[in-house]
């Protein structure tokens, strides 16, 4: 069973930085198109980002603040939060964009002064 473990979250004023990662046990990991939702209390889970051979998606309210990466050798998803807003508050999980793994713990990530 394929395992999802996300990290890096936080509780952090507005205007801070974060960088959160997700690593995962999956062999083919590197062919994956892979992304990050994020899901605030009494809300549906969102589609934050995601990346892949076809190229990098942002969800429109964090383009030039949020930037996905990863590291292929290591089975890695990154995603760098900046310039935080109270509305980024939300745990963030990572998964693969096509059909899915069981979803992790996440990581909770905080944005308030």
């Amino acid at each position: 069973q394929v395992q999802v473990v996300e990290s890096g979250g936080g509780l952090v004023q507005p205007g801070g930085s974060l960088k959160l990662s997700c690593v995962v046990s999956e062999s083919y990991f590197s062919i994956l198109t892979m992304g990050w939702w994020r899901q605030a209390s009494g809300n549906e889970r969102e589609l934050v980002a995601h990346m892949g051979r076809s190229g990098v998606y942002y969800k429109d309210s964090v383009k030039g603040r949020f930037t996905i990466s990863r590291d292929d050798a290591k089975n890695t998803l990154y995603l760098e939060l900046n310039s935080l807003k109270p509305e980024d508050t939300a745990v963030y999980y990572c998964n693969k964009v096509i059909g899915k793994f069981n979803w992790g713990q996440g990581t909770q990530v905080t944005v308030s002064s």
